[in-house]
């Protein structure tokens, strides 16, 4: 089995770029190991400022001690003050709600993850050696699916960048549609490529499944029940509605507004950093799934040189002066805006830290699409080491 990652749009590729500068070489954490102690988080967001972000909010959690800070701007036209409450485009950790509604379906019996693509959408995934018969919903969560990403294509994007038609509409079938015109990046189950398309297949079978819109199963299965009133899936709007940050590319461009549709259940969710956090203190605290779902979540994909990519989230390890911590958890990076969310294994420390820039036009010319930063590295040292 061969692991193989395309250029897809995603944070792990920008976080390592953010992270570039060791945790060993930032400041010391003040509370004693295995000590809950308040995270300071002004001088890492301070840094991501000073760094190139005109924003960035974080919240972070210690046991029951909570801490949420801001530095920087919400709006570089206005002035007005980044602020830890404001929305932001999630971008890809949107993949987690969507991997925890199906997994939710499977505990009702009402499918199983090693059912196939073609069993819930006939004929949708087929030509060019694409076979939706040989591709089971796991392998869509875990991205061993092997379906193509015309997301990585700069074609794709010249409706929004160079046409400057911030409204165009994708709908998800014709983004599958696209990627079926070609070859898939290898025979399912033998290797490892992130793929949006992945997810917007995923998305079609919770409503292949339910007979309701996705957006719809995410919010009276999730977003209800856990009180998430800041977070929402929207489909074509193109604006963020509310207090919000404004995200921005590397030469100050504007890019908050920007139809969601390209990304839908792959990555079109609005949040806070409250509220994501909230997420996944239920998720990974076994609240939202039940045993067998929980532990299908957090078992990483078996190939060789892949990431520790369980469902919808990723187990990686945190530099920390005393040693790595394990964390799980999820990352999101679309136009305007980057950020991750993380949680330790044993749930007592968490961070969730959104800034406001990435550019994708840059990424797709092969050029880091955020400034280089310490800020990420300094945020996870103060939230997440002992």
């Amino acid at each position: 089995m061969t692991a193989v990652r395309t250029p897809a749009r995603s944070a792990l590729r920008t976080l390592a770029a953010l992270c570039a500068v060791a945790l060993l070489g930032a400041p010391g954490v003040a509370a004693r190991a295995g000590q809950p102690h308040e995270p300071d988080l002004r001088p890492a967001l301070r840094q991501a400022v000073a760094d190139g972000f005109p924003g960035a909010v974080a919240y972070a959690r210690d046991g029951a001690r909570e801490a949420r800070a801001a530095a920087g701007v919400a709006d570089t036209r206005t002035g007005a003050p980044a602020r830890p409450q404001q929305r932001f485009r999630i971008a890809s950790n949107t993949k987690a709600f969507v991997a925890t509604v199906l997994l939710q379906l499977e505990g009702e019996r009402r499918l199983s993850l090693d059912d196939s693509v073609e069993k819930w959408l006939p004929g949708l995934v087929q030509g060019h050696g694409n076979d939706g018969s040989a591709i089971t919903v796991r392998q869509l969560l875990d991205h061993t699916a092997g379906l193509y990403d015309p997301t990585t294509e700069p074609a794709f994007w010249a409706p929004y960048l160079e046409d400057g038609d911030r409204d165009h509409v994708y709908a998800p079938r014709e983004v599958v549609a696209r990627a079926v015109r070609h070859a898939p990046t290898f025979p399912p189950g033998t290797g490892w490529a992130y793929s949006n398309t992945n997810y917007l297949v995923a998305g079609l079978v919770v409503e292949a499944v339910t007979g309701r819109s996705a957006g719809d199963e995410i919010q009276r299965r999730i977003l209800d029940p856990l009180d998430l009133d800041r977070t929402a899936l929207p489909t074509t709007d193109p604006d963020v509605p509310g207090p919000h940050l404004h995200g921005y590319d590397l030469k100050g461009a504007d890019l908050t507004r920007f139809s969601p549709s390209y990304d839908w259940t792959a990555g079109a969710m609005i949040s806070t950093v409250d509220d994501l956090a909230r997420f996944q203190r239920a998720l990974f605290g076994g609240k939202l799934l039940a045993p067998a779902q929980q532990r299908a979540l957090l078992t990483p994909v078996d190939v060789p040189g892949a990431p520790a990519y369980g469902l919808g989230v990723q187990r990686r390890e945190v530099p920390c002066p005393d040693g790595p911590v394990t964390v799980w958890g999820s990352d999101g990076a679309g136009p305007g805006y980057t950020s991750v969310a993380a949680a330790t294994e044993d749930g007592r420390r968490q961070l969730v830290l959104a800034v406001t820039v990435f550019d994708i036009a840059a990424q797709l010319r092969g050029e880091p699409p955020v400034p280089r930063s310490k800020a990420l590295a300094r945020a996870q040292q103060a939230a997440l080491c002992d």
